[in-house]
């Protein structure tokens, strides 16, 4: 098995903070963080401090010709996928693994219209409380990443490869044997909290706690349910619950990518969650009269900014 060496990451925010230091502190693998030549002088100017330790990343532009890496990971939010799809051309080889970290249950197909599905592995975060302000980043969970291959092997080569990976750099992992039906389950809790959570300006305390932001939240994942059962997704009632006793691992003050967005005046994913679930309930016939109101909710608050 060929041994990961060079790892390049695009996007630095709370995510690509995250595991970006994870995988910097094994001193065995090359890390890399892609950024145009603003970001670069940005990050070394104010220093990128991830729970309260400066890293002093090796960073690399775009337009700079270097080895092709062993794995990329996607780490930027939905409205800059096609710009880091640009950033990382020079660095994809024939034997490059891409990896993106992206929400939602679109970006690998649209990675892989640029450079072909067999370079990658479809994947997810989940269980992280991780956040971001400025240049600075900190978490206390982790969580782990989930992956495999759509084809649905456990034995794939890539697999190895990035589970040999993530083991040498403490990285939590978990290898379903169905990841497109996991990550349905992770676009479910996204729809559920995230979209709830940007409107109420609520931290994980206020789904641990209060009964009605939890319905709040199965409200929205009901209607994700409703059209995975019609396009044949194994989710179900208990998914939802399962979402619920994540979050009550989580530090209660932390907060989802998309309040994070909200408090800091940035574009959210809205069309990813509620968008995507209207566009697919339309298609099929399925009403999303839930999704259709956050999806009004969250355009007004950003236009609002």
């Amino acid at each position: 098995m060929k041994k990961i060496e060079s790892v390049y990451i695009s996007g630095l925010g709370a995510i690509g903070s995250l595991y970006a230091s994870l995988i910097y502190d094994t001193e065995s693998t090359g890390l890399y963080v892609i950024a145009d030549r603003e970001r670069v002088d940005r990050y070394r100017h104010y220093g990128v401090i991830i729970n309260g330790r400066k890293y002093d990343f090796n960073y690399i532009t775009p337009d700079v010709a270097a080895e092709p890496a062993d794995l990329i990971l996607i780490a930027v939010k939905q409205n800059n996928l096609d710009e880091s799809i640009s950033a990382i051309k020079r660095f994809v080889g024939k034997d490059t693994i891409i990896l993106s970290l992206l929400n939602g249950i679109t970006s690998e197909e649209i990675i892989s219209n640029a450079y072909g599905m067999d370079k990658i592995l479809h994947s997810f975060v989940v269980g992280t409380d991780a956040v971001r302000q400025g240049t600075d980043a900190s978490f206390k969970n982790s969580g782990r990443i989930v992956f495999g291959s759509a084809r649905g092997s456990l034995d794939d080569e890539k697999i190895k490869q990035v589970k040999d990976l993530f083991e040498r750099s403490g990285i939590g992992y978990t290898i379903p044997d169905d990841i497109i039906r996991e990550q349905w389950w992770k676009f479910m809790m996204n729809v559920g909290i995230n979209q709830v959570s940007a409107i109420l300006r609520a931290p994980y305390g206020v789904f641990q706690n209060i009964n009605e932001a939890q319905e709040l939240l199965k409200m929205a994942s009901m209607e994700v349910l409703a059209i995975a059962e019609r396009k044949e997704i194994r989710l179900t009632t208990g998914d939802i619950e399962k979402h619920l006793e994540i979050f009550k691992t989580l530090t209660p003050d932390g907060k989802t990518s998309m309040l994070q967005d909200v408090e800091a005046g940035r574009k959210t994913e809205v069309e990813i969650f509620s968008g995507a679930v209207i566009e697919m309930g339309r298609e099929l016939g399925i009403p999303t009269p839930v999704n259709d109101m956050l999806f009004r909710m969250i355009r007004t608050i950003e236009q609002m900014y």
